[in-house]
């Protein structure tokens, strides 16, 4: 079996975009650029894009970065965990990920149908909205059962999406426990705006283990206005600061906050080699973004996914903190320019990575 070296999991679905307009976007209550958990009254959104010529790609936000990382990577050294439906949606997710390279242990149920994400597209902006359906099933057995828990005793990086802590906070957490008893490195993504908000008690227990923290701006201004910081929601370096210095068990790794700022430079917060909760301690640095001119951008759906992936390659090929945010955004650059979450099929290879 082999040693997959980083181990990815969160909610596995299959992304179905379209073109959109402002008077669908009305008809379901959504919003240009976010993301959501459908509601019931949402679910013929699925059939509307479906109408409108839709295009199906493998998604999941944390899949997406593990594709990505695996993108760049040498074969064979990201696997993604998650839960599907025996259906032929699954069919198309294992298609994909085998093209990717990508290796996978779904948890296959026989009873729910596949997640999917609805994504309207309207100009540059996407709203997302998923029905997890199966992907909403996973257990911490599959996690632990001797086939699945062999990966994670392999690998020594694990990268859990944000929007898990809707679907099975124990299994994040079993991730993280094992980390720390073994001091490997545990990333943890942010997920969406809503997380921070309506998952904030599991968001912070997991914090707790984190090593490394992605996300966006929108996510810390959240993150901002559910733990007291109204006033500094609109200053992504403060709230990487906070989040930086927060609770930490590991005290033999300190904690990185990446947040990225769209075509703002990104945010970076480190507590150097150990953790503290002094935040005078606190390093924060900018970097900017490999530029991009707006006739470029084809899809700015799953940019952040593939930075989190292109960041998460330089952790496993041992690259400094700089030259890791600079995959994350050279990656990021190359999703741009495709349709979704997706990356050139004229593979090509960031200097120095992927041999």
């Amino acid at each position: 079996m082999p040693g997959y070296k980083l181990l990815c999991l969160e909610n596995p679905l299959l992304d179905i975009q379209a073109e959109g307009s402002e008077a669908l976007l009305s008809k379901y209550g959504l919003e240009a650029n976010n993301a959501v958990l459908a509601e019931p009254s949402q679910l013929t959104l699925y059939d509307d894009l479906a109408s409108l010529n839709a295009v199906t790609i493998a998604g999941g936000a944390a899949q997406n970065a593990a594709r990505g990382a695996q993108y760049i990577l040498p074969p064979s050294h990201v696997i993604f965990l998650g839960a599907v439906g025996q259906d032929a949606s699954a069919k198309l997710l294992d298609d994909a990920c085998s093209a990717a390279g990508l290796a996978t242990e779904y948890l296959r149920l026989a009873d729910k149908p596949t997640g999917r994400c609805g994504v309207v597209i309207t100009g540059k902006n996407r709203s997302l909205c998923t029905d997890l359906a199966a992907a909403n099933h996973y257990t911490d057995d599959h996690l632990k059962s001797e086939k699945v828990w062999a990966h994670v005793q392999a690998a020594s990086i694990y990268y859990v999406g944000g929007f898990h802590l809707t679907v099975s906070p124990p299994a994040a957490e079993a991730l993280g426990k094992h980390a720390l008893e073994h001091n490997k490195t545990y990333a943890l993504g942010l997920g969406a705006p809503f997380i921070p908000l309506a998952f904030g008690e599991q968001l912070k227990n997991l914090l707790q283990y984190a090593d490394y923290v992605i996300g966006a701006d929108a996510e810390a201004e959240t993150f901002a206005q559910a733990n007291g910081m109204e006033d500094k929601k609109g200053d992504p370096q403060f709230v990487a600061r906070k989040l930086c210095a927060g609770p930490k068990l590991n005290s033999k790794r300190g904690r990185v906050v990446v947040i990225t700022c769209g075509t703002e430079p990104t945010v970076v917060a480190e507590s150097g080699d150990g953790p503290t909760t002094d935040e005078s301690k606190v390093k924060v640095t900018t970097y900017p973004v490999h530029a991009i001119g707006q006739d470029e951008i084809c899809d700015t759906n799953g940019a952040g996914d593939a930075f989190a992936g292109g960041f998460l390659a330089g952790l496993v090929e041992g690259k400094s903190l700089k030259e890791s945010v600079d995959i994350g955004q050279w990656l990021a650059r190359l999703s741009l320019r495709e349709l979704g979450p997706s990356f050139p099929k004229q593979k090509q290879a960031y200097p120095g990575l992927g041999k």
